[in-house]
This record gives C-alpha cells, sequence and structure tokens, in this order.
C-alpha cells in the first residue's frame, strides 16, 4: 500500500539524513492507528490466500502443544525434606505455570497459573525465586507481553498471595534472607521519580520485609550510579553476605560485597573497572566467579570473602578450548563444581573437585542445549536438556552420575528422522563461520530443495540447538533449516562477541552472506529458494541482509526488528544497547551505523525479497516503529510487485515473552505460510 511520505531530511554530523516516514513513530496518533490496521488488513487478504493454511495451523498447535518443562530450583524445608520448583506448560495450557514437588519422585501441583488472571490468557510468570525454606516464593506478573512485572509473594503451603504488591520490577532478581520474611530486590523508579522517559533505566537494589509498604523499602545499592547500569543481587545461602552484579553492556561488568553481619558496614569492590564480564556464585565460605576476564572462553576463581583483592584470587577451573558458561555447586561438604562447556554451540557437562580436579563429564543422550539447576546443599543434578528434534526434558543425576528422567514433555512425540550436520563457510575476510544444517535424511544437494538461513549474531548471545515449530515445519515440507553461528554472538567466546559488534557489525552480516553463499555452493539450495529469518537483533539482520544482498534470497521473515538505527537509542530501552551497537550521537558511532542501518539503505528500484516485518504493540524492548517504517520504506522502494512487503502488527503481545499457545500458534502459521509459499514449498 502507499503510505503518505513526508520531505523530512536532517543533517547529522554534517550527512543529510531523510526520514520521510517519521510520523510513523508515534504509536499513538489517530493516522498511525489507521495506517496500522490497514497495513494489518492487507496483510491479512494476503495471507489468507494462501492454501493448505488451515493444515498448517492444526499442525503448528499440535507441535507448539506438545509444550515445555523447566529445570528445578530445590529448597530444603524445615522439615529437612525438599521441594522443587519448576515452570512446566503442556497440552491445551495457554501459559507455563508455576509447579511445585515436595519430593523428588512426587506429583507437580499447580501454584501459579497465570492464565485466568486475563480473559484473552495474556497474563504470564515473568520470573520467581522461592525463599530459602521453600515456603514461599516471590513473583512477577505482567500483562500482555509487557514484561513490566509488578512482585508478589505466594504462600506456598496456602497457594494464596500475601498483600505485598511491588510494581516496576521488570526482569527483577531477589535474593532471600534465610528467615523467609526479608529479601533484596531490582526495581525500576516509577512515573514522576526520574525525568520522563528514564523509568526504564535507574534499576536500584531494595530491601522488602514481608507486609511492609514498599513505598518505605530503603535503597540499598545503586544510588549515584550511571543510569544504564543495571544490577542483579544473590546472597550465600546463610543470608551474611549479599553480593551485586552490575551490568554494564555486553561486555562489561562489576561485583560488589557487604557483609550482613556488620549493619553499617560498607559495599566493597570484588570487580570493577575492567572491560571483562564477571559471574558471581556466592556460598557461605567463599565467592566464586566465572570471568572472561584474560580469557576469551572463560574460567573460574576462588575469592576470599575476608581478602577479596583481585590479586589474591585463585584460579580453580582455567580457559580451555570450549567455552565455560556456568557453573553450578552442589554436594555440601562433599562439594562438586558442575560446569557446562560449548562446543561448536552443543553443550557438554563436567564434573570438578573444589580445587579443580577432574571428576568426570554428564553425559548426555543427544547433540543440543542444557542448562544446570542444583541446590549447594543437595546430591542431586538437574539438566534442562533439548536438540532439534525432541523436547525439552529434565534429566537428574545423583552423585555418582547416574542419569534418570525427572520430567518431560510431548508424551510419544515421535522423533522425525532428521539429520543435523554442519557446514563450514568462509566470511569476506576469511573467518571460518559454522553452522547447523537441518534436513531429512536422504535430502539430495543438488540446489533443488527449499532452504531457510536463521540467524541472530549480537549481545553475546549463543544460537545452540532447540526444539522449534519453524524448524520441524520447514523439513517436514522438505526444506532444509539453517542455523549460522554469527560473530557478536557467545558461541565461541568473548572474542567472537567484539568481532560482531559497535564498528564490526559489518562482520555479521558477510558471515550471514557466506553462509548463505556456502549453501548455495554445497548444493544445498539456490538463491531463488533461500529464505532467512531472525528476530530482534536478527530481524535487523533480515532486514539488513535484504537491503544489502537482495540476489541472495528469495524472502525473508523479519521478526520484533530494529530498522531505524540512527534514531533506536530514543525509544524504549534501546539505550541500554549503545554498548553493543554504538551512540548514533556520536560521530564515529553515526559512520558505521549510518552505513548499514537498513531504513537508511533501501534504494529505490530494485527487485527486493518478499518480506514479512513482525511487530506488536506492547512491546516492551524493541519499538514498533522500526517495523513500521522500514516496511514502508521498503514498500516504496520495491521494483518487483510480485514480491509483496507486508506488515503483521500484534495486538496485546510484547517482543516474545508470554505469548498464549493461540497467539504463537496464529503468528507461527502466519510466518511460515508466507515463507512456505515464497519458496515454493508444499
Amino acid at each position: 500500500m502507499k503510505t503518505r511520505k513526508d520531505d523530512l531530511v536532517e543533517t547529522l554530523h554534517g550527512v543529510p539524513v531523510a526520514d520521510p516516514y517519521r510520523w510513523l513513530e508515534d504509536g499513538d496518533a489517530a493516522e498511525v492507528r489507521a495506517w496500522d490496521e490497514a497495513q494489518n488488513a492487507e496483510t491479512r487478504a494476503w495471507l489468507d490466500r494462501i492454501p493448505g493454511r488451515g493444515a498448517l495451523h492444526d499442525r503448528i498447535h499440535a507441535i507448539l502443544s506438545l509444550g515445555y518443562t523447566g529445570a528445578p530450583a530445590s529448597r530444603r524445608t524445615g522439615s529437612g525434606s525438599r521441594r522443587y520448583f519448576h515452570m512446566r506448560r503442556e497440552g491445551a495450557q495457554e501459559q507455563a505455570v508455576l509447579c511445585v514437588r515436595d519430593a523428588v519422585d512426587g506429583a507437580d501441583r499447580v501454584l501459579v497459573d497465570p492464565a485466568p488472571l486475563s480473559a484473552d490468557r495474556t497474563t504470564t510468570v515473568d520470573w520467581w525465586a522461592p525463599s530459602r525454606d521453600g515456603a514461599r516464593v516471590a513473583w512477577g506478573l505482567s500483562e500482555a507481553g509487557s514484561e513490566e512485572s509488578t512482585l508478589r509473594v505466594r504462600d506456598v503451603a496456602t497457594g494464596e498471595d500475601l498483600p505485598d504488591r511491588i510494581p516496576h520490577t521488570r526482569h527483577a532478581t531477589v535474593a532471600w534472607l534465610p528467615d523467609g520474611e526479608t529479601f533484596f530486590y531490582t526495581r525500576y523508579p516509577a512515573p514522576g521519580e526520574v525525568p520522563p522517559g528514564d523509568e526504564k533505566y535507574f534499576c536500584r537494589v531494595f530491601r522488602h520485609r514481608v507486609g511492609d509498604d514498599p513505598a518505605n523499602d530503603p535503597l540499598v545499592f545503586g544510588g549515584g550510579r550511571d543510569k544504564l547500569d543495571v544490577p542483579s543481587v544473590m546472597a550465600s545461602p546463610g543470608g551474611r553476605w549479599l553480593v551485586v552484579r552490575v551490568h554494564m553492556g555486553w561486555q562489561k561488568s562489576e561485583v560488589w560485597l557487604r557483609d550482613l553481619a556488620a549493619p553499617d558496614a560498607p559495599f566493597v569492590p570484588v570487580a570493577t573497572g575492567v572491560e571483562a564480564l564477571y559471574e558471581p556464585i556466592p556460598l557461605d565460605d567463599v565467592l566464586y566467579v566465572m570471568t572472561n576476564e584474560g580469557a576469551s572462553r572463560y574460567r573460574l576463581f576462588a575469592v576470599d570473602y575476608a581478602a577479596p583483592e583481585r590479586a589474591k584470587w585463585r584460579e580453580i577451573l582455567p580457559e580451555k578450548d570450549d567455552v565455560l558458561t556456568d557453573v553450578t555447586v552442589v554436594g555440601g561438604d562433599r562439594r562438586v563444581l558442575v560446569a557446562a562447556y560449548l562446543h561448536e554451540a552443543s553443550a557438554r557437562i563436567e564434573r570438578f573437585a573444589p580445587d579443580g580436579a577432574p571428576l568426570g563429564p554428564l553425559p548426555l543422550p543427544t547433540l543440543g542445549t542444557a542448562l544446570v539447576a542444583g541446590a549447594w546443599d543437595a546430591d542431586e543434578v538437574f539438566v534442562e536438556l533439548a536438540s532439534f528434534a525432541t523436547p525439552t526434558q529434565v534429566l537428574r543425576f545423583d552423585r555418582v552420575a547416574a542419569q534418570s528422567v525427572w520430567d518431560r514433555v510431548g508424551g510419544e512425540f515421535a522423533v522425525p528422522d532428521v539429520r543435523v550436520s554442519m557446514l563450514y563457510a568462509t566470511s569476506k575476510d576469511g573467518t571460518r563461520v559454522p553452522m547447523f544444517v537441518i534436513e531429512k535424511a536422504g535430502t539430495p544437494r543438488d540446489g533443488s530443495s527449499p532452504a531457510v538461513l536463521y540467524g541472530y549474531g549480537g549481545f553475546n548471545i549463543a544460537q545452540t540447538p532447540a526444539f522449534s515449530a519453524r524448524t520441524l515445519l520447514t523439513v517436514e515440507h522438505g526444506g532444509v533449516w539453517a542455523v549460522a553461528l554469527l560473530r557478536g554472538g557467545g558461541e565461541f567466546g568473548e572474542d567472537w562477541h567484539r568481532a560482531g559488534m559497535l564498528d564490526r557489525k559489518q562482520n555479521v552480516f558477510d558471515d550471514l552472506f557466506a553462509c548463505a553463499e556456502e549453501l548455495v555452493q554445497a548444493g544445498v539450495t539456490r538463491p531463488e529458494r533461500l529464505g532467512v529469518v531472525g528476530g530482534s537483533n536478527g530481524g535487523l539482520l533480515v532486514a539488513a541482509a535484504v537491503t544489502q544482498r537482495p540476489d541472495l534470497f528469495r524472502a525473508g521473515l523479519s521478526l520484533v526488528p530494529l530498522a531505524d538505527m540512527l534514531r533506536y537509542h530514543r525509544f524504549r530501552i534501546g539505550r541500554l544497547w549503545t554498548a553493543e551497537y554504538g551512540d548514533p550521537d556520536e560521530p564515529r558511532a553515526f559512520r558505521w551505523l549510518h552505513a548499514y542501518s537498513p531504513y537508511h539503505q533501501a534504494r529505490d528500484g530494485v527487485r527486493y525479497p518478499a518480506v514479512l516485518f513482525t511487530t506488536a504493540e506492547s512491546d516492551s524492548r524493541v519499538d514498533p516503529m522500526h517495523a513500521r517504517k522500514m516496511a514502508a520504506r521498503l514498500q516504496e522502494a520495491q521494483a518487483d510487485r510480485a514480491r509483496p512487503v507486508l506488515l503483521r502488527i500484534e495486538s496485546r503481545a510484547g517482543h516474545g515473552a508470554g505469548k498464549p499457545v493461540a497467539k504463537l500458534v496464529d503468528e507461527v502459521t502466519d510466518e511460515l505460510a508466507f515463507l512456505f509459499h515464497e519458496l515454493g514449498m508444499t
């Protein structure tokens, strides 16, 4: 459709920059709402004409109804037994529920079910934290995918919430003290406490006692710090040591320590002033710190609370070829360190003695993604495991590494005949870039197959094997799904991340193009049958791909994307991302951002791939203005009107978290119907 175009040109750092669709930034304006409705109507009409959409919808519903289960957090109760808390969704449930088991082999009982709290099932549990004795759970509730949590406290025995309500606890961390009455937590300011627009910044740590008015909760940490700093809080099991980790961008953090046994004791620095990441793990007798300081693939140190100076840290696990991603401590007096590693983006788990001596691996039944959970005083470890072809299951390992299935979803789900292999591309600067290739066994490599290339490439986030309806449906319909391990991600350590951020962001796009070319060279597909998919930062990747290399792709799915990289920092929480992308207000960063900003690099009269952009009204991370402006610009520029540029705007939904199954089914159906139609898949 044709969109009103303004003659707005600004001179930024000496460069004239056109912004004809800036008026689409105001989502509350009546004209923009009318435009949204017209775009949705056009998209709906186009998608509804695709044959076979009903069968696709039913199959997606069946796969998403398999559900999800998560590794538990266990707590020793006052009677000496253990309680196990975990999230679970299966079957007809629209939202995941928080469950509790009163014994390791007991049955789940639902503790928090958010679905009945809203008629459209968009209320969700954002996060949760059990008290030390498992008698209470602090949990965050938000609506319509906003992630703007309100903290509540639920009594585990009665299933009822206490009167406490603490708003503005977006992505909160909670550290309970052993009394079960007091906890430290993070929250954001209320409107009026900071300048307008800054409510999503200035995260701080407070202390709360159950029953008190949260308006009177004392500030504990964060006063006077930069508004972009994001602290998280944790406490040692016995409650003496309070530890705060401060996120300062995706390449720097700090760690601070306070002795709660001395009421007036100040916070003392454990790790500050170094551009490196630190992840603390507080026990009563020692503070473990996992870090990439001097070790791109991370290592583990032990820190003495009485002498936390950097010079006195003791290295326990040195850097290895594989990336150390997490350490969990279990075993009580017979302590075991359980370390999770990534080997070419797939999980490997090893056990170590407190001095770092190896104790052997925890064997995993399949290549996949593994999250490890365990309590410091328990002789068991839980591993949440998923792969490209199997839904999530939770494995339990005892002290001798004997394995059992603690929970799974999917019942008798038949594992499809899927082949997973690796291909390796060579990027523009000679860097070797791996990718997973998922296809039916026996798929020919003669260039005839449709294929989808998925990527992310940013924020130190690793793309690991995941169970996905998009992947399975693509393979079931005769296609190939490839996952590119691009620079900017966390698959190969901090050096890999830094090679794809700031002024090196173009490396990420070049890596993607190399992977696309390798899929063609290897006979997997050809450009007219190749699609590209990504969400959020990956949506930016897709928008950059179709504007920079339209010849390589037939179709693109750009999901909740960034697209205007000269104004991204002015909306939602975009200011937090300047450490990753750069600040457009600075001349040097402006130059590299302008060079790839998809909205500004679209050119009139180019035959672009068909593209579906998606966004959501309640997205509290990436403003919908990006998808609006990019869709309008590409609709204007598209030379081939047989290749549509569509925009799908979801109401009462956010960036992705908290969507009920019904919305997810409709969303994925639209995405895959579009993609399959454009790639000639049946």
